[in-house]
């Protein structure tokens, strides 16, 4: 069997190619929504991996959320087998990007290269992370050519909105089931000595309030659903945040301000809707009958989700104790239950032996504020051995001038090539 040294230097001697890949990916704008290029990309890795002994399949999440004939949700999905029956290591990397936002100074779509960095939208979320586990899968296969079970690297939709279109579409289809699939590695952004348990929980929700239209210079004729909802921020300013700000979880959350219970108001909207930009006009003199706003709570292993919904109805119901002819509506969102892989899960060990040997130091062990597509490999795939890991730091996710360090991916490639050593090469006797 090849020594550890081989096997690092195989990556070493792959650095150049590395820093290629990240840039060609992030020329590929897969911008999400509302969901450009998704076949570009899973074209281009395709005609990278096939040649190589990968088998690939492309799968569109037909009818899945936001697929249309204008904007197909495809995915790649790219499987290697070795040399005798074994288990399968399958990387998972979401090829999405979010929108690119102001105050870049370079092209975000460039791939430029600066001081040891490749710059883009994507380039830390998560690019950079796939063209790591390509690189690590490619050395680990030149050096181990006759290891035991097989490699899986594949390259979804959509997670930047939910990840419906991508791997929650794949679990529906058995693709990340316990039989064929036993240990995933995520390579999200969460610095190169750090390993992602999992996640927290998240509820989203709209409150609309409803009023009656009247004439703006008359509102004692009508009832406006803004000044409604308005009681209903300052019954959330005044008594919900405080209340989770005494709600603590034992997860290993980062940031820390994340190991809180959170409540976001995404959005705000109410009366007329806004015109067009090139509208010169005043708007109409109206009393608004209705406004919504759109609720992101995110939530601990420690809070059950009926306990989470009942806070905001018990709220609302406060609110219309005080106003006689207030009205409201709950449209739920989405929601996905906290996870967390247990610290001993094989996946977690392994990686985490890796990590000792490339980087001299033990792993700090996390759990992200964000959900990520965990949620799905574990409540559809039912496979729990499971973790995020890759190179990248998160703060820098969804930020004008995104980088990703070169030598982070060389370092984070190093630790996933050891893991496939760790977990698909039998020792053989006396080695």
């Amino acid at each position: 069997m090849p020594d550890e040294t081989s096997l690092t230097d195989a990556v070493s001697a792959r650095r150049a190619d590395l820093v290629a890949l990240t840039r060609d990916l992030i020329r590929i704008p897969t911008l999400n929504p509302p969901g450009r290029h998704y076949h570009d990309i899973c074209a281009f890795l395709e005609a990278r991996l096939a040649p190589l002994g990968f088998r690939c399949e492309l799968v569109r999440a037909t009818g899945a959320p936001a697929d249309s004939e204008r904007y197909p949700r495809w995915n790649l999905v790219a499987r290697y087998e070795g040399g005798g029956p074994g288990d399968c290591v399958h990387f998972n990397s979401h090829h999405d990007v979010v929108e690119v936002g102001h105050g870049w100074t370079m092209d975000p779509f460039g791939g430029e290269v600066r001081d040891g960095r490749v710059y883009g939208r994507g380039a830390c979320d998560m690019k950079g992370g796939l063209a790591a586990s390509v690189i690590a899968a490619e050395a680990f296969i030149a050096t181990h050519p006759e290891f035991s079970g097989a490699i899986e690297i594949s390259a979804t939709a959509d997670e930047e909105s939910g990840g419906f279109g991508g791997v929650a579409y794949l679990a529906e289809q058995g693709w990340f089931s316990p039989e064929r699939v036993q240990h995933v590695i995520i390579p999200e952004p969460l610095n190169k000595d750090r390993i992602c348990l999992g996640h927290r929980g998240v509820w989203w929700a709209e409150v609309e309030t409803k009023g009656r239209i009247a004439h703006g210079s008359m509102p004692f004729l009508g009832d406006s659903a803004i000044r409604h909802m308005g009681a209903v921020l300052h019954e959330i300013e005044t008594v919900l945040y405080p209340l989770l700000a005494t709600k603590r979880t034992k997860m290993p959350v980062v940031p820390e301000g994340a190991r809180q219970s959170t409540l976001n108001i995404n959005s705000v909207h109410g009366g007329e809707p806004e015109q067009d930009a090139d509208y010169t006009g005043l708007p109409a003199p109206c009393v608004a009958d209705r406004c919504r706003i759109v609720l992101d709570r995110r939530f601990l292993i420690e809070e059950d989700i009926t306990e989470v919904k009942a806070e905001i109805t018990a709220l609302l119901e406060r609110v219309k104790a005080t106003r006689p002819s207030f009205e409201y509506e709950i449209r739920e969102l989405f929601e996905v239950q906290p996870t967390m892989a247990d610290r001993d899960a094989p996946v977690v060990r392994s990686v985490a032996a890796s990590i000792e040997r490339v980087l001299a130091r033990q792993p700090d062990y996390v759990v992200s504020p964000g959900t990520y597509d965990q949620k799905h490999i574990d409540r559809i795939g039912r496979l729990k051995n499971c973790i995020a890991y890759g190179p990248g730091i998160l703060d820098l996710a969804h930020q004008p001038d995104e980088w990703v360090g070169i030598d982070d991916m060389v370092d984070s490639a190093k630790v996933m090539a050891l893991t496939l050593q760790d977990l698909l090469v039998v020792p053989q006797p006396g080695s």
